[in-house]
């Protein structure tokens, strides 16, 4: 069993500017995502241009932060926001749905993809391989800020969170766990995949189906917000309620990859 190690969650303080683990997590991973997506372009097969992938990282930020924190006040909102709305923009206090984030994206993606005149697919297929690595910073500020804990345990490896309601029991480090599944496995998995040519929609279809699968398990380990509970049986919760569509658009998006491509195999998708 193990301590947390109460690691304080502002990272730098300048006088009255702070700056928190959270946020530099966040932007850790948007430098790691443009980086590997500098990395893709340098294949000009795939027809993808440095300047494309500055800007695709942008428009993808603004959908991140925008869709995360609106998609956190619909999903899992609570009174704060309707008592405090200028709550929103704090998200170095943590709040971030990823389901609200990807949709975010994938408007932002359509939207870039209309002034580049590239279709939503080769968009998505090619940004997908650089989202894991972001989850996975995300994840560990979440754990920084010693939140979304698990539930109890008695494995070795558990972890007492002083702020998992004032009470000295080891539960699942849950966050390193969806740090490590949704975030360094999934990344190894599309980044493998992903560097032989693949049928137009295929790349998506395994990041969705892979994201849903990893959130999904991890869910029955992991507490869920207190403003919710459980939805059903006593272990159905939200973030598995909102993974099943995206196990569901995974396996018809790679059957329709390779039953009727719609481009040909090569990557210039």
């Amino acid at each position: 069993m193990f301590s947390y190690p109460n690691i304080d969650p502002v990272a730098i303080a300048l006088g009255p500017l702070k700056i928190h683990w959270y946020g530099l997590m966040y932007l850790l991973g948007f430098l790691v995502a443009w980086w590997l997506g500098r990395v893709r372009a340098r294949d000009e097969a795939r027809g993808w241009t440095a300047a494309q992938v500055d800007d695709v990282i942008f428009y993808s930020a603004l959908g991140v932060v925008l869709g995360g924190r609106v998609g956190y006040t619909l999903f899992y909102g609570s009174q704060q926001y309707l008592q405090d709305p200028l709550a929103i923009l704090r998200i170095w206090q943590g709040g971030m749905s990823f389901h609200g984030g990807l949709l975010g994206v994938l408007l932002a993606m359509w939207l870039f993809g209309r002034r580049y005149q590239k279709s939503f697919f080769a968009t998505t297929d090619f940004i997908a391989p650089l989202v894991p690595l972001g989850l996975c910073a995300g994840r560990i500020g979440n754990f920084i800020n010693g939140e979304l804990w698990g539930a109890p345990t008695d494995l070795p490896w558990g972890m007492v969170f002083p702020a998992a309601m004032a009470e000295d029991i080891a539960r699942h480090p849950s966050q390193l766990y969806q740090a490590a599944m949704e975030g360094a496995l999934l990344f190894g998995l599309l980044w493998w995949y992903s560097r032989r040519p693949r049928p137009l929609m295929a790349v998506s279809g395994c990041f969705l189906l892979g994201y849903g699968i990893f959130r999904g398990l991890v869910e029955f380990v992991r507490v869920p917000d207190p403003q919710l509970g459980y939805l059903a049986f006593g272990w159905l919760t939200m973030g598995q309620l909102l993974s099943l569509p995206m196990v569901l658009l995974g396996v018809f998006f790679v059957w329709r990859a390779y039953e009727r491509p719609l481009a040909p195999q090569s990557l210039k998708q």
